[in-house]
């Protein structure tokens, strides 16, 4: 399997340092959200892994090589940024059929990846009148060309409706779940809360946190217990856990597993309707980290 390391990764423009000492992991068999407001380093981070922009010190290792020294780098890495960057009298099919011939992989990719992507219908159709939803699915078909181990994703999800949003998640899983390293930049925290197992945020170029989601979040997920008996239940849960009560009849515990906590309500008589584990937030991660309180 083909892991990421960037390691104190810096890239400055005369006196503007737009990465700064930058170092994190990103592993094999997970989806990995990179966070950051606008214009926090994120695109110029990725483009240093592949050699798009040249760091000003440290550097970046794709499965403990270079993206230089990598011999069919895109065999090995996939990347897509500007869906803007198709020519307009092109075919879905020529654009693939072009790259598939640069990067020396088989002509058989287009079809199967057109199909894919869900674009097998609209192969002959120029790009120049594509949606912004088909360019990102052609961007992501490219970038899939030679079947690579790793993908780096810049904003996949803009233009894409919500269909095409549940389609993403589902593909972007299943690439993750295959053994791939799934790096993806993007402003949707709601989207990439549901696909996420590990996040990098980073504010002005610097790292303000790395690691699986569910260890930066904090405090132990709270489990949501709805209850038609909840000052009873509450205060016999306040007992070994911390509770906090919402006012629409429902307890949030956090200290006690949804099994114990339906066995204290059974031993008591006292009625659950149900129990669901709250997944951490990302949203409020990313708010705590970087300080911002806009919808990025």
């Amino acid at each position: 399997m083909t892991g990421v390391e960037v390691r104190d990764l810096t890239k400055t423009y005369g006196r503007v340092t737009a990465v700064d000492h930058l170092s994190f992991t990103v592993r094999p068999g997970a989806v990995t959200a990179f966070l950051g407001p606008n214009g926090a380093g994120k695109t110029t981070t990725v483009r240093m892994m592949i050699d798009h922009v040249a760091p000003t010190s440290g550097g970046v290792t794709i499965g403990g090589r270079r993206y230089r020294d990598l011999p069919r780098p895109t065999r090995v890495v996939g990347a897509a940024f500007d869906v803007a960057s198709f020519h307009p009298r092109h075919t879905a099919w020529d654009h693939l059929r072009i790259y598939a011939t640069m990067g020396g992989h088989p002509g058989g990719r287009v079809p199967e990846l057109l199909d894919l992507v869900g674009l097998a219908g609209v192969a002959g159709r120029r790009t120049g009148a594509f949606s912004t939803g088909m360019r990102q699915r052609l961007n992501l078909a490219t970038a899939l060309l030679g079947d690579p181990q790793v993908l780096l994703l810049d904003e996949p999800g803009n233009g894409l409706d919500p269909e095409g949003m549940t389609w993403l998640r589902s593909f972007l899983r299943g690439l993750a779940d295959e053994g791939r390293t799934v790096l993806v930049s993007s402003h949707a925290l709601g989207e990439m809360q549901q696909i996420a197992d590990d996040v990098v945020v980073i504010r002005q170029g610097r790292l303000l946190g790395a690691g699986p989601l569910r260890e930066l979040s904090g405090p132990a997920p709270a489990v949501l217990v709805r209850t038609p008996d909840g000052a009873a239940l509450s205060r016999i849960l306040a007992r070994q856990a911390r509770v906090e009560a919402d006012g629409a009849g429902e307890l949030r515990v956090r200290g006690l597993e949804a099994a114990a906590i339906a066995d204290l309500a059974a031993t008591h008589g006292l009625r659950v309707h149900g129990l669901t584990s709250e997944r951490p937030s990302l949203e409020r991660l990313f708010l705590d980290l970087t300080g911002e309180r806009t919808n990025a």
